[in-house]
């Protein structure tokens, strides 16, 4: 409502002034009516700029002042053209006119190419974003959950892949081995779908040490440089990065912190599927992966069991359930008909 109000009092306003100062050697009514309708094919420019999208408003702005400039180059050479006075400012007006109208539209038809997110972090600065950046090691590159984390939101900033991990990834896919072969392409299949996705930055970079031979020391040395963060799933280089004063995201660890908490005297159903270490131990898995060992389970292998959780054991690699089998110790695996129950 106050912008309508606003809208009529610009079209009263003008149309007032047109009408006391008589523009073009019109008369007062007829001035009054030129200054309205002028007002109002403001008003339409205005909605229709509104309308306009942020890249599209970015284009046009920078067409029209290139066309401009362009203009103001082009009228330079007609000043010195011989030409009347009346003719070189017609054609002045009607470059000047020309310019702006073609780079306002070429600028608007070529502004959804633009990157407003690019032109930001321009703008800010490059220490900013490079705080803001996380440093991606070849391991937690094949393991691929790095992907659906920074897709659901969880990572921000630019995530930075230097060269010489490319490079190491290429000789992993180019490995004789198929296993390696595999993860190596993994890897690669990883990297391309983040860089596909609008929302994600990745952004590959030169930087290399040539001094220093292992990748894991050039990727901590990259970190300091751009003052980033690791993110890695590798037990031993979290454990260097943190020797070097190096901040590491570890997968593992954040794969761990996202487990449901089990607590001693909990009931569970195992599915128990080896041996364990100790003697008539046998060892199931959660649906998350967490390993439970069941003490007097080694004859059940092969089937689910009800257990009791006696105490939970927190390790770097992971968390352990340790529980025992309930009294009745039975199995819910349905019972083996004999031969005969068969036949019957």
């Amino acid at each position: 409502m106050d912008i309508v109000l606003i809208r009529i009092l610009f079209v009263a306003l003008l149309a007032g002034v047109c009408y006391f100062l008589h523009p073009f050697g019109m008369s007062g009514w007829v001035g009054a009516g030129a200054g309205a309708a002028a007002a109002g094919a403001v008003i339409v420019f205005e909605l229709r700029v509104r309308a306009l999208s942020l890249r599209r408003l970015i284009g046009a702005v920078a067409g029209s002042v290139l066309g401009i400039f362009g203009a103001a180059l082009f009228c330079l050479v007609l000043r010195s053209a011989p030409l009347t006075g009346a003719t070189s400012a017609s054609l002045q007006i009607f470059v000047l006119l020309l310019m702006t109208y073609v780079g306002l539209l070429v600028g608007a038809s070529k502004g959804d190419l633009l990157n407003p997110a690019a032109l930001s972090m321009v703008f800010s600065g490059e220490r900013p974003s490079r705080r803001s950046s996380k440093v991606l090691d070849t391991s937690v590159i094949i393991d691929g959950r790095i992907a659906d984390i920074a897709e659901a939101g969880f990572i921000d900033g630019t995530m930075v892949v230097p060269e010489f991990v490319l490079r190491e990834l290429q000789i992993v896919a180019d490995s004789t081995d198929g296993s390696k072969r595999q993860r190596g392409r993994r890897g690669l299949d990883m990297l391309q779908r983040m860089q596909s996705n609008p929302n994600l930055q990745v952004q590959i970079v030169p930087d290399d040490f040539p001094s220093i031979r292992e990748v894991d020391l050039k990727l901590l040395e990259l970190a300091k440089k751009w003052e980033a963060k690791v993110v890695t799933n590798d037990f031993n280089l979290n454990k260097v990065a943190h020797l070097h004063r190096v901040e590491v995201l570890n997968i593992n660890d954040l794969a761990n912190a996202l487990k449901p908490v089990v607590l001693p005297g909990e009931h569970m159903n195992v599915l128990i599927l080896k041996e364990g270490k100790e003697y008539n131990q046998g060892v199931g898995y959660l649906d998350d992966g967490t390993m439970v060992v069941v003490d007097h389970a080694r004859k059940m292998i092969g089937k689910s069991v009800d257990i009791t959780v006696t105490s939970v054991l927190q390790t770097a690699s992971g968390k352990m359930i340790f529980g025992k089998m309930e009294e009745n110790g039975k199995s819910t695996e349905p019972p083996r008909q004999t031969p005969a129950e068969l036949a019957r």
